[in-house]
């Protein structure tokens, strides 16, 4: 089992989440794999705040400790989610249909209802987890600029800027939808940052499920995994060789897989054991990832406990 310790050398090695080009899988060639810049963004964070460092290994002591003493959230959450739409283009200005369409598919991950679900092998059976975490839209707000490309240094959540502030971002999550540019799919915040930059980030062309929505991105697992990583989830290979993501049910990974890998896919890590390629939390295709283990669940919920980073999102 691996060890829940959040080293310093894990903080500067976070969450990297950027498109590569013209890459082979398993079985599938493809002229984009999945990327997002989730660990770039908290980089330069720590970088310009040293202190956030000090402020993350707090969380992670906290949610080492909260699943630990099984003081997790009770009951159903319920996430308001406000939808802050920057476009140039009319693909850009995406349909409140797209939109729904990208509620309606974190609620059926979160919840265990995809209908891929049942597609989980036995192997992983006895880990697969029902969230029990659920989304409704609470605004959408449109804005037209006159920037082609956002580029990942958080002016999108910036009126300054040219782009939106977020909406009471410690009772609502903010998901900004625009190009990104440089070939990013979308980047998250993880718990501990601050609150006027709080949220995920997605591009337009793989938000939802219809619309501008672009396969291989096409199931909105973008926003599943970016939202994860909001919720204080690491990439499923911790972000090195056969690195640690901190939950102990999930197998080492040499590191992130594409495309859609063949089952079983064996890691090369000590004990060799079948990876968990279809987790939300790898860098597969829509289509090859469809779970979250119990082991992300409790460090999901640990965050919204009392004394939690993001506590504030549980309250009546």
């Amino acid at each position: 089992m691996k060890k829940i310790l959040l080293s310093a050398a894990l903080l500067m090695t976070l969450i990297s989440c950027n498109k590569e080009e013209n890459s082979t899988t398993n079985d599938l060639t493809t002229n984009a794999t999945r990327n997002c810049a989730s660990n770039e963004v908290l980089e330069n964070q720590l970088r310009e705040h040293p202190e956030l460092a000090i402020k993350m290994n707090e969380i992670e002591s906290f949610t080492e400790k909260a699943i630990r003493e099984g003081r997790l959230v009770n009951g159903k959450i319920q996430i308001p989610v406000v939808v802050n739409v920057l476009y140039k283009t009319t693909a850009e200005n995406i349909s409140q249909v797209q939109i729904q369409s990208q509620i309606d598919a974190l609620n059926k991950d979160f919840n265990a209802t995809n209908t891929d679900f049942n597609k989980v092998p036995s192997t992983f059976s006895g880990v697969k987890a029902n969230v029990g975490i659920s989304f409704v839209l609470d605004q959408v707000i449109r804005k037209s600029t006159t920037k082609t490309s956002w580029g990942t240094n958080d002016a999108m959540k910036k009126t300054t800027q040219g782009g939106l502030n977020p909406t009471s971002p410690t009772t609502k999550l903010n998901l900004w939808v625009c190009t990104i540019g440089g070939g990013i799919l979308g980047y998250a915040q993880f718990p501990g940052g601050s609150s006027s930059t709080d949220g995920v980030v997605i591009d337009s062309k793989y938000f939802g499920t219809t619309g501008t929505a672009t396969y291989p991105y096409n199931l909105g697992r973008t926003a599943t995994h970016e939202v994860g990583h909001w919720m204080n989830l690491r990439h499923i290979w911790g972000d090195t060789t056969c690195g640690n993501d901190q939950v102990s049910d999930t197998p080492l990974h040499n590191t992130a897989n594409y495309g859609v890998p063949a089952y079983p896919h064996y890691s090369t890590c000590t004990g060799t054991p079948i990876e968990m390629t279809m987790n939300y939390m790898d860098y597969t295709d829509d289509r090859g990832m469809y779970m979250f283990s119990n082991g992300q669940k409790s460090r999901m919920l640990a965050i919204f406990s009392t004394g939690g980073a993001r506590n504030s999102f549980a309250q009546p």
